[in-house]
């Protein structure tokens, strides 16, 4: 599993001992350890309803054996950022 480089062996307490500081118990550190990314906002008027989605899907990482770790990522609602100077475009325009 690709979370033991962080966990497994000597060299490794240091992050061990970090990890644990988090309140992850001996156990925890024996299962795979699954990153929920969510861009919850309460400034954009489509994303209010992610912080609970996220609660569900870390329960479900839990349910199934593993150890859920929330991290966010940014929001952008078009409908707030544009008109503003510094606006170019929200997202990168695709390419081919």
């Amino acid at each position: 599993m690709r979370s033991l480089e962080v966990k497994s062996g000597l060299e490794r307490a240091p992050h061990r001992a970090l990890l644990r500081a988090t309140g992850l118990s001996r156990e925890d550190l024996d299962k795979p350890f699954i990153a929920v990314v969510n861009s919850y906002s309460e400034v954009v008027p489509g994303h209010v309803h992610l912080r609970a989605l996220a609660d569900a899907v870390k329960q479900g990482v839990r349910e199934a054996g593993g150890v859920p770790f929330e991290v966010n990522t940014i929001a952008i609602c078009d409908g707030v950022a544009m008109g503003h100077a510094g606006m170019k475009y929200s997202l990168p325009p695709a390419t081919s």
